[in-house]
């Protein structure tokens, strides 16, 4: 039987020069944000004292006169466009319904999808009773929220043809508040495998396809095998994502893609060791430091 022993050693210093211990835009419930009575009490905030303090422990945000602040740990709250990743649960009465990391599950309605073939007419009684032909319990899909409602529920759509059910690959479940808020959350890294950062905190990882499939409008899914090499990159990209999500680091396709560079000394099992993940960590910041300077 193996067995794998790791001894103490001489811990590497490396300087980061901006630490998260100065920063003024993160605070913890109880702390004063401004005494200055012109702002207005946002979420997360309350008055004490004709004090504006926090109430959560989370990121200070200003929008004109408005503070809030918002949770470092939370459940999504959906905005309309966002682009989330979510899991069939039911399938109901001309709508199915999905998790999506949310308070209240998602809907998502069946005029709301594209039809195989990218058909364009009105939903008859023979579309409902085939829905369970195109997505089912269990199925993943990516999914846009097309609007928010009364409460709280979000309702989605899939109409474009970059979303629909998903095929091979891999679901990382992560905290919605580490997603950074891009104009596109599909990325192809040059690694060779794609990823879908949702808004919601699931994170897609799959085998860049090397050729779309449109005339399926959203349901086509690939069953080929998948190669070696592709899986240890997928395998690779989602330690990466486990190590950046324990040191709070934003995600997004550039702080991603420096993890995996800086990872690659490593062999894909030792990524979540503690001092493994500390170091490549530490790479990944100096680099989006050097990159932002």
């Amino acid at each position: 039987m193996a067995v794998d022993m790791r001894l103490p050693t001489v811990k590497n210093s490396m300087s980061l020069s901006v630490s998260a211990a100065g920063r003024k835009d993160l605070v913890v419930p109880g702390d004063v944000i401004t005494s200055d009575t012109g702002f207005m009490r946002g979420h997360g905030t309350y008055v004490d004292e004709d004090k504006l303090t926090a109430s959560v422990a989370g990121e200070v945000q200003r929008v004109d006169k408005l503070i809030c602040v918002r949770p470092l740990k939370t459940r999504f709250n959906g905005e309309v466009g966002d682009v989330v990743v979510g899991r069939i649960t039911e399938v109901q009465q001309k709508r199915w319904k999905v998790e999506t990391n949310s308070r209240l599950d998602s809907v998502l309605l069946l005029s709301s999808v594209n039809l195989p073939g990218g058909e364009l007419r009105r939903r008859s009684a023979e579309d409902e009773l085939t829905m369970r032909e195109y997505l089912h319990e269990g199925d993943l899909i990516s999914a846009e929220v097309q609007s928010v409602f009364s409460d709280g529920a979000l309702s989605l759509h899939t109409r474009s043809l970059k979303y629909g059910k998903l095929g091979q690959g891999v679901l990382v479940q992560l905290s919605p508040s580490l997603i950074k808020r891009q104009k596109t959350h599909f990325h192809n890294l040059p690694c060779g495998a794609s990823i879908i950062l949702g808004n919601n905190g699931f994170v897609w990882l799959y085998p860049t396809p090397r050729q779309q499939e449109e005339e399926a409008g959203g349901f086509y899914t690939s069953l080929e095998p998948v190669s070696l090499s592709d899986r240890e990159v997928i395998s690779r990209l989602r330690n990466c994502l486990l190590a950046l999500a324990a040191h709070k680091v934003f995600l997004y396709d550039t702080s991603v893609l420096y993890c995996y560079e800086s990872s690659l000394q490593h062999q894909v099992k030792d990524i979540l060791k503690p001092e493994v993940m500390e170091e490549i960590v530490m790479l990944t910041q100096q680099k989006l430091l050097e990159q932002e300077s």
